[in-house]
């Protein structure tokens, strides 16, 4: 599906990245698996995407940082000879209550969840634009995901930050699908509901946090990573080649408002 196409996943090293650069590895995308700390977690990713039958290389880059970002994508091009998919994936969550958040939980969270993509996704984008259309490789000139999450459109207590990062990310994602539409490069994004990845481990583990949970998902189960990572696929493939500035919500129906099945 993506055979000899070269895709970039940032936070790559655990939960929904580790799961989409392998998804894309399997999909046959050479993979470049970004990190910012847990370089030996990062290398047994890629030797998982190396025995898939494709490349795979890691690099340790803080993407809110633009000189890290800058020489990671020239790393890329140097040694996968270009870039066709970013995933722009790579997330923090600093929690606290609105009146007790610091400046720097804020900024932090702004910087790696909203400065980190818009980063990432301009310097793909310089590439994108300076190769242009290989129609044997794709039928764009590139794909920007996103990783966004339900909290987009649902405000969340006690996480002003992430909230406020992930409907940055929303317009973000939009208008830059509106400007880059024309050179046929489509930006899109996955909006996560919940996951079962380590950063949010209390919310599932326990039967208690389970059943509490079950109560904002209609669907009845908590997803697994693979279920956003086969939506990354499916975005990245040709066969949306038509789908462009879309956010696609994977969260078992987290975002019907399953309180109102009821009420209203």
């Amino acid at each position: 599906m993506l055979k000899g196409q070269k895709a970039l996943v940032t936070g790559a090293n655990s939960g929904i990245g580790r799961a989409t650069a392998v998804a894309l590895g399997r999909a046959g995308a050479d993979v470049v698996v970004n990190y910012v700390a847990g370089r030996e977690e990062a290398e047994r990713v890629v030797e998982e995407i190396t025995a898939l039958g494709v490349r795979a290389m890691a690099h340790e880059a803080d993407v809110s940082d633009e000189d890290q970002v800058v020489a990671m994508m020239n790393r890329m091009v140097q040694e996968f000879g270009t870039i066709d998919i970013l995933v722009a994936n790579a997330g923090m969550q600093r929690d606290a209550p609105f009146v007790e958040m610091t400046l720097a939980e804020w900024q932090k969270v702004l910087d790696v969840n909203l400065t980190g993509q818009f980063l990432c996704a301009r310097e793909a984008t310089k590439e994108f634009l300076r190769r242009g259309v290989v129609p044997e490789v794709s039928r764009a000139a590139g794909k920007i995901i996103c990783m966004s999450s339900v909290h987009q459109i649902i405000p969340w207590t006690g996480h002003v930050n992430y909230a406020s990062s992930k409907g940055g990310v929303q317009m973000m994602m939009a208008t830059l699908a509106q400007e880059l539409a024309p050179h046929k490069i489509r930006v899109n994004a996955v909006a996560p509901g919940a996951i079962k990845t380590p950063i949010n481990r209390s919310a599932w583990e326990t039967a208690e946090a389970r059943e509490e949970l079950m109560r904002l998902i209609p669907y009845d189960r908590v997803g697994d990573p693979d279920d956003i990572a086969n939506a990354v696929v499916g975005l990245a493939s040709d066969l949306m080649d038509y789908v462009v500035g879309t956010t696609l919500y994977v969260d078992g129906g987290m975002t019907l408002f399953p309180g109102f099945a009821t009420g209203g």
